[in-house]
């Protein structure tokens, strides 16, 4: 099921380079898991003859299980210093490339966006930007975890198998939902979820902050898996709703799944729109 919403294409530049049509593709993981998770899809688009890079989070360098050995990076990580190591990516490469973010990762794919990064950009069951207030019930029972005690602003916070079960992969067998845990489960940032929480109660711009209106962004698809609990659709179509950019596009689609959407059975047609989607968009640009 696909919804869209369109604007007119628009003129434009992006930091990094000129328009050209992307052969470079950026995949910017979510909280709780790391860039393995991105393992499959990355396989599909170096097969498609893409170059494919999965920037880390500052400190996220080790593998699974050294982080869950020792979540101290996880503890120190912060949303600025994130945001300036993935834009140091960005301005390594020698043309815009696609940016695909995954939950939190769509979060920042919305900020880089915003920057001035990418030439075009995918947000899968994002992670809300400063404004979003949608607040369904299945994303409280789902953060709970983390936000049930204050004390956990200070602190990596990971989900046990039964909470990873109902927030990243209900509708997946046991085994598959363990396999699953066992491989991509990390902690998450107890301060940055808080953050994220308060950021519509502060003064001021907060590190999610985004220029809904800007009118030189690239263009940005939303994919909403429909039986999300961390980010439901009601959080994806609130996204939408913000972005009202004079002559941007942003379009919204929705595919059957859980928050784990890039491992769900039929992923592979997931990321076949997806980057079928950035390609058109891009080429769009290219062609203005």
């Amino acid at each position: 099921m696909i919804r869209r919403q369109t604007a007119d294409t628009r003129l434009g530049t992006r930091k990094g380079g000129g328009m050209s049509s992307p052969d470079t593709i950026v995949l910017v993981h979510g909280f709780w898991v790391t860039p393995r998770s991105w393992e499959h899809w990355k396989a599909r688009y170096e097969a498609k003859g893409f170059t494919v890079i999965t920037p880390a989070y500052p400190g996220f360098e080790v593998e699974v299980e050294a982080l869950n050995e020792d979540p101290t990076p996880i503890v120190d990580l912060r949303v600025p210093a994130l945001i300036e190591h993935l834009e140091g990516v960005l301005d390594d490469l020698d043309a815009p490339p696609i940016i695909m973010g995954h939950s939190a990762g769509g979060a920042f794919t919305q900020i880089l966006l915003d920057h001035g990064y990418g030439a075009a950009g995918v947000a899968i069951n994002s992670a809300p930007t400063e404004g979003v207030k949608a607040l369904p019930p299945e994303q409280i029972k789902a953060t709970f975890p983390v936000l049930k005690n204050p004390a956990n602003h200070h602190k990596a916070v990971g989900y046990t198998f039964e909470q990873w079960k109902y927030v990243f992969t209900n509708g997946f067998s046991e085994e598959r939902a363990r396999e699953l845990y066992d491989r991509y489960h990390v902690p998450a940032s107890g301060r940055i979820l808080w953050n994220s929480v308060t950021a519509n109660l502060l003064p001021g711009h907060q590190d999610t902050w985004v220029n809904y209106k800007n009118p030189d962004r690239a263009p940005l698809l939303f994919i909403s898996g429909s039986d999300d609990h961390l980010m439901p659709p009601a959080i994806q179509k609130s996204n939408l709703k913000h972005y009202k950019g004079e002559g941007t596009i942003t379009e919204i689609m929705e595919f059957e799944g859980p928050h784990l959407l890039p491992a769900a059975d039929g992923w592979e047609a997931v990321a076949d729109a997806a980057l079928e989607w950035a390609l058109e968009h891009a080429a769009v640009e290219e062609a203005a």
